[in-house]
């Protein structure tokens, strides 16, 4: 007869472990996993663990999960502090032996000479010389007889949960996890695992796993409850969340309430629950916790460039203007200071988002700006109004579409201008990065189109932007990586004349080519028998980042950047082109990395004859 180890529970995995026949208690396998995964093992002089032919990758998982290993020399631990960890750590390992597909180990722990399993746990020496933790892992097993039923129409088990594949106990923990979830997908909001077994066959060192799912009755969303709250009206809470009571129950619209509640910036935590009952009519009661913000926040920024100079910014919120997790932002910055690149610029900005103004996912944002802009070649006093209605359609894509008016006056060296136009700014962003401020992973693409007419007819034209950058992290450790932007912009429908001086392109600077100066790259034209420079038509660009990280807090990073600008509206097709390079440091904090970057021209007749400084918070892109 073969050597079969049946190990059965009532739930598999889900609620609880199977180990040799028996059950462990939840708790106990939380810690014993929260061990395995962050325990930190403590070196000492009587304390070792041999484990032959697993590998340092194995030994380390071993070590990481055993108690004995985790207590700290330094806090003189009890003699009988070792007897509980060492008792404790038959079944730590094994779950340790389990996790890797090892079904047949063998673990001694011998204290002082003596097997832990046979010390009482208040009987034990009252001096500890030596700990010896021996395991024999054993052969490894894999997957014979698989059986995961019923499942929903739709569910995807776990790729590694197949024949022949290494026996992980963790694979059957997302299978049987795979195996509820779907059904929970589809409305059964109470599917769980009603029987399972597992069966290790040692002679042919595979483990045959079969999981039956009880779905349950499809259900649908029934009363919310609201609790918390204090200042944020519950109707407004009720109107964001934008639960769809008394449809089919899905996880995937209570995830999306509670980030549409988060998205506000009203709430410090927002705690979504579902009833351990089912109510009349098959109905699930749901019951919503927020904790309030403190509704005011002041926040302030600054950058430092060696030639367009210093950048100040601030800001005041309110998180909950009135009451309904309306969000208000005052904003002012004052640039250019002390820079060689025009004079100093100003602007002053005030916006009020309305959350869930049609719907849960559209918001309102009216808006309101005063600035001047005195750059190298032109001269902009500007007033404008903006209303815009944004929607997020999913977790990562966000678009939005909306009615402004601007008024200027611009002085450049096309001669004094003053005009007013109507806009119509549209734009799409779909944001797959890891972290916003020091993105790792991932990537971004922002798009932007803004049609444009004057009052009067007579000017009209279109202003489109694209903004797509990419982020990938390799090795084991992820310390290198690589970071890519390229941008493209055209001004469609209008001429170098008619269209606004800040609508055209420039290139040079810290948000374009880094080492090269500040808009230093536009479009030469002559205009009356003199020869003027204005922006172009159309740009393209990128920018090459290799990062290293020293530490976790210390990295570097070289750079690349190129960018043309040209005299027609189709990037590309006609203009000039310069590029820069350079070394930058990062200081990571809480808010983001300090961002330091030494930059000098490539190209030109200045190649590498002078440098750029640049400093702010977070990455360059």
């Amino acid at each position: 007869m073969p050597n079969w180890n049946r190990l059965p529970c009532d739930e598999l995995l889900v609620d609880g472990w199977c180990i040799n026949g028996g059950k462990v208690n939840v708790k106990r396998l939380y810690v014993a996993i929260a061990v395995m995964a962050f325990g930190v093992p403590a070196s000492a002089q009587d304390v070792t663990l041999e484990a032959p032919d697993t590998g340092s990758r194995m030994t380390a998982r071993l070590e990481n999960a055993s108690l004995v290993m985790s207590l700290d020399p330094d806090t003189n631990p009890a003699p009988q502090d070792y007897v509980a960890a060492a008792r404790a750590d038959y079944r730590t390992l094994l779950t340790a032996l389990y996790t890797s597909g090892y079904y047949a180990g063998k673990i001694s722990i011998r204290i002082n000479g003596q097997e832990a399993a046979g010390i009482a746990p208040l009987g034990g020496p009252t001096t500890i010389n030596r700990i010896e933790i021996v395991v024999d892992k054993g052969p490894k097993f894999t997957f014979g007889a698989l059986a995961v039923a019923p499942l929903a129409p739709g569910t995807k088990l776990p790729t590694e949960f197949r024949s022949g594949e290494t026996a992980e106990s963790g694979t059957i923990r997302l299978a049987a996890k795979a195996g509820v979830a779907g059904w929970r997908d589809v409305g059964h909001a109470k599917a769980r695992v009603s029987d399972q077994e597992i069966v290790a066959n040692h002679k042919a060192n595979e483990v045959d796993a079969s999981i039956a799912i009880a779905p349950g009755p499809e259900l649908t969303f029934g009363e919310l409850t609201i609790t918390g709250n204090e200042d944020v009206r519950t109707g407004a809470i009720r109107r964001i969340a934008g639960l769809p009571v008394g449809t089919t129950f899905s996880p995937a619209e209570l995830e999306a309430a509670a980030r549409r509640l988060r998205k506000t910036g009203a709430f410090d935590s927002v705690s979504i629950q579902e009833a351990d009952f089912i109510g009349p009519g098959n109905t699930l009661p749901i019951s919503l916790q927020v904790v309030e913000s403190l509704p005011r926040r002041f926040g302030f920024g600054l950058e430092l460039s060696s030639v367009e100079g210093v950048r100040v910014s601030a800001f005041w919120l309110h998180r909950n203007f009135n009451g309904g997790a309306q969000r208000l932002r005052v904003e002012g910055e004052v640039s250019g200071i002390g820079g060689t690149t025009g004079g100093t610029d100003y602007r002053i900005a005030t916006n009020l988002t309305i959350p869930a103004i049609y719907g849960p996912d559209t918001d309102l944002t009216l808006s309101a700006s005063i600035l001047r802009e005195d750059e190298p070649d032109y001269l902009i006093d500007k007033a404008s109004i903006e209303v815009i209605a944004t929607r997020s359609l999913s977790d990562a894509l966000t678009v939005s579409t909306g009615l402004g008016l601007l008024t200027a006056r611009e002085d450049s060296a096309l001669g004094i201008r003053e005009y007013t136009l109507f806009t119509l700014p549209l734009s799409a962003t779909y944001d797959q990065r890891d972290d916003p401020t020091n993105a790792q992973n991932g990537y971004y693409l922002d798009i932007d189109a803004t049609p444009f007419v004057s009052v009067d007819g007579e000017t009209y034209g279109a202003r489109a932007y694209a903004d797509l950058r990419g982020y990938r992290t390799f090795g084991v450790d992820e310390k290198f990586g690589l970071a890519v932007r390229g941008q493209i912009g055209s001004v469609m429908g209008a001429t170098v004349k008619s269209a606004p001086a800040d609508f055209l392109f420039f290139s040079g600077g810290s948000n374009t080519v880094r080492g090269q100066p500040y808009k230093s790259l536009g479009t030469t034209r002559t205009v009356d028998g003199d020869e003027i420079t204005t922006g172009g038509l159309s740009f393209l660009g990128a920018q090459l980042e290799a990062r290293y990280a020293i530490t976790d807090t210390i990295g570097v990073v070289g750079f690349y950047d190129v960018g043309h600008v040209g005299r027609t509206e189709v990037p590309g097709e006609s203009g000039d082109l310069h590029a820069g390079v350079g070394l930058g440091v990062r200081y990571n904090t809480g808010i983001g990395p300090i961002r330091l970057d030494i930059g000098t021209p490539a190209t030109g007749d200045n190649a590498f004859g002078n440098v750029q400084v640049y400093i702010g918070i977070g990455q360059s892109f």
